[in-house]
C-alpha cells in the first residue's frame, strides 16, 4: 500500500529530512518518490533501506551528474528521485551505514556547494525585495502589491542568512575536527 505525506523541510535542514526518512524506513515505509514538500512511501520490511540525500553541482541531468549517479547506483543505492538539485538515494541494509561522504574534505565541499545555493537564493531575494521598495518609493503611491512581494522578498533573504549562518557553523565545526585529526 502507497502512502503520501506532505511535510516541509528548508533547505539547510537536509540532516533532519535525511533523518525523518531514516525513521521512516526504519518503521517500514520505504520512499518510492519524492516532490514539492511531498514524499510517497511504500509498505516494506522494517529496516530494509536506508536513505541518503545528495546535493549535485549543477542540474540533475547534467553529463558528470549522470555519470555520477550511474556510479553510486553501481554501489548498489537506487535513485528515487530529485528536487531541484536534491537527489534521494535508498539502499538495502546491510549492517553498514549509508553515507556517501566518507571523509570531512568532501562533506566540507558538499557544505560549500550548499551554502552558496542559498547564498544566490537569498541574493536574488534582497535584490528583488530592493527593487520592490524603490518602485514603490518611486510610484509615490501605496500599492499593496509591490509592498507585500517586498516583504516576502526580505523575509525568504533573512531566512536564507539564518540557514546560512547555520550550515557555516556545521561546516566550521568538520574543519576543526578536521585538523584535529589530521
Amino acid at each position: 500500500m502507497r502512502k503520501v505525506i506532505h511535510k516541509w523541510f528548508w533547505v539547510w535542514d537536509f540532516d533532519k529530512e535525511e533523518k525523518w526518512l531514516n525513521e521512516m524506513a526504519a518503521k517500514g515505509l520505504a520512499l518510492v518518490a519524492v516532490g514539492w514538500c511531498r514524499y510517497e512511501f511504500e509498505d516494506s520490511v522494517p529496516g530494509e533501506y536506508q536513505i541518503c540525500l545528495d546535493f549535485l553541482d549543477s542540474r540533475c541531468n547534467g553529463v558528470e551528474n549522470e555519470k555520477y549517479i550511474t556510479f553510486l547506483e553501481e554501489t548498489g543505492a537506487e535513485q528515487v528521485g530529485t528536487m531541484s538539485r536534491w537527489v534521494y538515494f535508498r539502499k538495502k541494509a546491510s549492517g553498514e551505514t549509508f553515507q556517501l561522504f566518507s571523509d570531512y574534505a568532501s562533506r566540507i565541499r558538499y557544505l560549500t556547494q550548499i551554502i552558496r545555493f542559498v547564498a544566490m537564493i537569498g541574493g536574488l531575494n534582497l535584490y528583488f525585495g530592493c527593487y520592490n521598495m524603490f518602485m514603490l518609493f518611486q510610484m509615490r503611491q501605496y500599492h499593496i502589491y509591490i509592498n507585500l512581494f517586498g516583504i516576502i522578498n526580505f523575509l525568504i533573504a533573512a531566512a536564507c542568512a539564518f540557514g546560512i549562518l547555520r550550515i557555516a557553523r556545521r561546516r566550521k565545526e568538520l574543519k576543526t575536527e578536521q585538523q584535529i585529526y589530521e
